[in-house]
């Protein structure tokens, strides 16, 4: 097979490499990728929203199956234009994927159909939100409805900083058309936890869980980010949790999709929160997260194309989707200043000390090649180093030892990824 892959950070890294392993597979593609993803695919310079070139290059170069990493063209409608052509797919149609779009949408759909989330409301108005804040009760969280790159999260302490909230959101628009509508919602307390999914329209498949580390500082200070470390499996994810999620949580969002008409097929992402009222949503994703698919991907034993087809096909219920007992963890080296400023274009050294480990990997997000040919860095996040091990103590201390192969100026990191797992 020919596999296309969309996409150019660590996510679709992980993804190129699981499907690496395929032995069905003897051509990878990657548009546009990343310095790490050529190791592995031929990266073509076509970007991620340029629907007519990626179906152009798909069709001319006999691409058997498609693979939709990001969110951006999901929810822009990428799958119908590549099955309006006759092409093979992986990932949601654009009326699927605003599980993802519209967080105003998402929290309706959970209302309407007793899915267990937080206390909400819904504003396009800033007046209107404000003056609900008067009465409301702090903590409390405000979200943009659309795609912010995992950065649309307020939480506010206070009035005041909500008041701010709203401005930044609604009237300043620092999260561009994204923040037309606002989602206000009560601030749950609990352990965060992320599950991902396979979706084929009716059956869903859970992955193994994970957890991620949202905030840019140690101790889960700073702003939020589009994720600086993750573990995987979450001790917090116990066969209690997991049971209730499948009862009222997992196939009832499936469910209720397909009732909507809007059939789901893909990667559905649930973030929850582990509350003492019981498990609940936090927010969907219609894709596999960053970094969650660098620490769950190398722990599947299926081939992904295997997977991936019979969601695609509707025989999803055929697949026996397994695990190994092992764990893995992610460290994600950013860029200092990130998620806000940051400068680019530092030479990356240490990549051959990864050569020949079968434990370790090393993920890039933000990486180019410089005119000399030279890996320097190209983003806030940079690369995900990556450990497996027979524990997830174990696992943590192999991703920090790894950490210390890789050089580059600015280099940044949270110290603390996994801490929770020496305290569960």
């Amino acid at each position: 097979m020919k596999v296309l892959v969309v996409g150019s950070g660590g996510r679709e890294h992980a993804i190129c490499r699981a499907v690496a392993k395929s032995s069905r597979v003897d051509k990878i593609y990657c548009a546009p990728g990343n310095a790490g993803i050529a190791a592995l695919a031929e990266c073509v310079p076509i970007g991620a929203m340029e629907f007519d070139k990626l179906v152009s290059f798909a069709k001319d170069n006999a691409i058997d199956f498609t693979i939709i990493g990001m969110d951006d063209p999901l929810v822009g409608g990428i799958v119908d234009e590549f099955e309006k052509a006759g092409l093979k797919c992986f990932g949601p149609k654009k009326n699927a994927a605003i599980l993802e779009g519209s967080k105003a949408f998402s929290k309706d759909l959970m209302k309407k159909y007793n899915i267990p989330t937080a206390a909400y409301e819904n504003f396009t108005d800033a007046k209107e939100a404000l003056k609900y804040l008067e009465t409301a009760k702090f903590p409390i969280v405000l979200k943009a409805d659309g795609l912010a790159l995992g950065k649309g999260v307020l939480i506010c302490n206070t009035l005041e900083e909500a008041k701010e909230g709203v401005r930044t959101i609604m009237e300043d628009k620092k999260f561009g058309t994204a923040g037309n509508t606002m989602v206000v919602e009560e601030f749950m307390t609990g352990r965060e936890v992320s599950v991902l999914s396979f979706v084929d329209g009716k059956t869903i498949k859970i992955m193994s869980s994970a957890q991620d580390h949202k905030r840019a500082g140690d101790g889960d200070t700073g702003l939020n980010t589009g994720g600086m470390g993750n573990f995987s499996p979450s001790p917090f994810y116990t066969n209690e949790v997991d049971d209730f999620c499948k009862k009222y949580i997992y196939q009832a969002t499936v469910d209720a999709m397909a009732k909507e008409g809007r059939p789901f097929t893909g990667v559905i992402f649930f973030g929850l929160m582990l509350t003492e009222d019981g498990p609940k949503v936090l927010e969907y994703n219609a894709r596999f997260g960053d970094p969650e698919a660098q620490v769950v991907l190398p722990r599947m034993k299926n081939d992904i194309i295997d997977v991936m087809e019979a969601c695609v096909d509707g025989t999803l219920d055929t697949i026996d989707l397994q695990f190994e007992d092992n764990a893995c963890v992610c460290v994600v080296l950013a860029s200092d200043g990130y998620p806000v400023k940051y400068e680019k274009g530092f030479k990356i050294t240490g990549f051959e000390k990864f050569d020949g480990k079968e434990d370790y990997y090393c993920y890039h997000a933000g990486t180019k090649f410089d005119a000399d040919g030279n890996i320097v860095t190209n983003g806030g996040r940079v690369l995900g180093i990556t450990a497996t091990g027979a524990t997830l103590k174990e696992a943590r201390a192999k991703a920090y030892e790894a950490t210390e192969w890789v050089q580059f100026d600015n280099k940044y990191m949270r110290h603390d990824i996994g801490k929770a797992i020496d305290e569960a």
